[in-house]
């Protein structure tokens, strides 16, 4: 089954090319099926390409989903138009009387800040609480994932000595846990961070547990016990040129940075990435939509179906 996203959605062009079945608003709507509704808080700057990697791996399940865009309204982005963010993102308080089967909240580059001084972290912490009774399950990507184990739990971010910039092998703490159903014994994903959570501090807490782990990367995935949270410290969404985008960025900029880990062939920043985590970001979310989305959420949490 397709996502269901805005007729006019740029994203939706992207992914018919790459045959991701995409529904428009205009047939979804003559369908007679309650499809999973999932919100997407988007922080991270360039908007619409992150928009195009998330609803490509939500697209390619079985399932029918649809899609609610969600920006800040404390915080004006400086790389999307306005235009686009007028057309197809809410704030919160336009959608704080709905409820939703999933939440998914990206990262944002401003690892450097401590989670007080985020200009919008009043309405994030507003949001985290509301999800506590609106959001059957949540998924955190990078510094939302350190942004709401902080919250949640008061675990802390420390800053790295370096980037961790690359793609690292993992491994699976729990293999009998539904969410690596499918899973290699090991896989790659990518990181691009400059903070990190510990094991350590984890381990405080009886109802979190550390699902994968990278000797290199460090702490990859936390679960709540019940599976209704989900801490993803990397991005399996990242596309095969996102790192190499980063990384040409920063260089142009005379900013510090290092050649991604494990990227480029022979570490040669001519040649085509290796994309080595393609399959594991699709299982990932996959399983996630499967298994603890559409499989457990009660039936009368958002109504009835």
């Amino acid at each position: 089954m397709p996502i269901k996203v805005p007729n006019d959605l740029p994203a939706r062009q992207i992914l018919d090319r790459e045959n991701i079945f995409i529904m428009q608003q205009s047939r979804a709507d003559t369908q007679d099926i309650r499809p999973l509704r999932i919100l997407i808080l988007n922080l991270m700057p360039k908007k619409i390409e992150t928009e195009t990697q998330l609803l490509r791996l939500l697209g390619n399940t079985p399932l029918q989903v649809e899609v609610e865009l969600m920006q800040t309204a404390s915080y004006q982005p400086k790389n999307t138009s306005q235009e686009h963010l007028l057309q197809f993102y809410n704030v919160f308080d336009e959608i704080k009387d709905q409820k939703f089967d999933g939440m998914i909240i990206t990262g944002a580059p401003i690892e450097h800040l401590d989670f007080e001084e985020v200009e919008y972290w009043p309405e994030l912490c507003e949001i985290f609480e509301w999800a506590k009774t609106h959001v059957f399950c949540s998924y955190f990507i990078c510094w939302g994932a350190q942004a709401a184990l902080y919250y949640h739990y008061g675990v802390p971010k420390y800053p790295l000595g370096g980037k961790m910039f690359g793609v690292f092998e993992h491994e699976i703490h729990d293999p009998g846990h539904y969410l690596f159903y499918g899973f290699d014994d090991r896989f790659y994903a990518p990181h691009s961070r400059h903070t990190e959570i510990r094991e350590s501090d984890i381990e405080k807490h009886a109802d979190l547990r550390i699902l994968s782990t990278s000797k290199k990367a460090g702490v990859y995935i936390v679960a709540r016990e019940d599976n209704r949270q989900f801490f993803v410290t990397g991005h399996a969404e990242y596309d095969r040129d996102t790192l190499a985008g980063e990384y040409h960025r920063d260089v142009a900029a005379n900013a510090p940075i290092h050649i991604p880990d494990n990227y480029f062939p022979g570490d040669d920043v001519k040649a085509p990435p290796v994309f080595r985590w393609k399959a594991h970001a699709n299982l990932l979310y996959s399983n996630w939509l499967n298994y603890f989305v559409y499989q457990a959420t009660p039936y009368d949490f958002l109504g009835g179906r």
